[in-house]
């Protein structure tokens, strides 16, 4: 779509834009992505009403936001499970209840952040009179009223989600992430950092993430772990979730001294705001690792499998990749399970490279 054509769309200030949609309905790092654009369109059109339709396992990223004036739930998981038991009748009540709740805010504008079949059905059922989709595909483009490609540098954090925002003709000056959190999340964080002597300084660990590709060696978390509290004097706490359990047993187990092992026993705000109080964080390609540019956190992020950017926008934040012919293979790995890209990370790599983010 040409950018003039939505640039046109979106100067009016009219009737057009009383009520906006955001449909991105996972995942986690993808939502902090797209987060700045809360922001933007609050800023574009301060006394709109700005909604977030997103699955309930990451609904807790948005709860908080002060620019949002809803934030409605899909439980599309559920579905697919009512899908697969053949529990069509409940299936059809449940998408018609969603369906009204959409309809009841009477959207102007729906922004398919997603681009997917199921997130372009989503933004349709709304009944925005103008819906745009995000490099729309699998025939949700068809379900748009106008299209986007996805565009920006790619090199840049969140670039795709830039580029909309500027072809929006959105203010774009401070266009940086942001989550949010509650007085709940402080209290427990702070009870954490008493009770496990966490006062000096500690360094957020999170090796874990949804495919093994993207998983850094094992053994070397807990060297690094032990490293970081020798050399750094940090305090190592590894995050995860309840499915990460065994393996970060098997690291902590590793580690010959002070470790603080919370995987599995946070909520994911409970994490963010662990992230933001630490020192340093290191993580894979995971949601837990894009909260530490957010929050302005020293962070390294180890990519291999994956690429989705390497210009952090922070001196604080840097990407560790070495990349291979093969890379980035994404969900389709040849190298047999060696992971070659992310055996090239050593360990002193990422120590001389927190050294570096300390600093700056």
């Amino acid at each position: 779509m040409p950018r003039t054509a939505i640039m046109r769309l979106c100067i009016s200030n009219g009737h057009l834009m009383q009520s906006i949609l955001l449909v991105r309905l996972s995942a986690i790092g993808d939502i902090v992505f797209a987060s700045p654009l809360i922001c933007a369109l609050r800023r574009q059109w301060p006394e709109a009403r700005i909604a977030w339709l997103v699955q309930p396992e990451c609904a807790a990223l948005l709860d908080q936001h002060p620019d949002l004036d809803a934030v409605i739930v899909c439980p599309l998981r559920h579905w697919q499970r009512l899908w697969r038991e053949r529990r069509y009748r409940q299936l059809l009540r449940e998408v018609r209840a969603l369906r009204a709740t959409l309809r009841a805010h009477d959207f102007d504008l729906a922004l398919d952040l997603q681009g997917l079949l199921k997130s372009g059905v989503l933004a349709w059922l709304s009944s925005a009179r103008e819906r745009i989709g995000l490099g729309s595909r699998e025939g949700s483009q068809w379900l748009m009223t106008r299209r986007l490609e996805r565009g920006g540098d790619a090199r840049r954090i969140g670039s795709e989600y830039l580029y909309l925002a500027q072809s929006l003709g959105l203010p774009t000056d401070d266009f940086a992430m942001a989550i949010h959190y509650g007085e709940a999340e402080t209290v427990f964080v702070e009870g954490i950092i008493r009770r496990e002597g966490l006062g000096g300084g500690y360094a957020v660990l999170c090796p874990f993430t949804t495919r093994p590709q993207k998983h850094w060696i094992e053994d070397r978390w807990s060297a690094l772990a032990r490293r970081i509290r020798d050399e750094l004097g940090l305090i190592p706490v590894l995050l995860g979730g309840p499915g990460d359990r065994a393996a970060a047993s098997r690291i902590s187990d590793a580690v010959d001294g002070p470790l603080v092992d919370v995987t599995g026993q946070t909520s994911l705000t409970e994490a963010a705001a662990l992230i933001e109080r630490a020192s340093l964080l290191v993580a894979v390609d995971t949601g837990l690792g894009h909260m530490g540019i957010a929050f302005d956190t020293p962070s390294l992020l180890l990519f291999g499998s994956t690429c989705p950017y390497l210009d952090t926008t922070r001196a604080n934040a840097r990407v560790l990749y070495h990349p291979l012919p093969c890379s980035p293979c994404k969900r389709r790995p040849t190298c047999n399970g060696r992971f070659d890209c992310m055996r090239l990370i050593e360990t002193e790599e990422v120590i001389s490279h927190a050294r570096e983010v300390l600093r700056a």
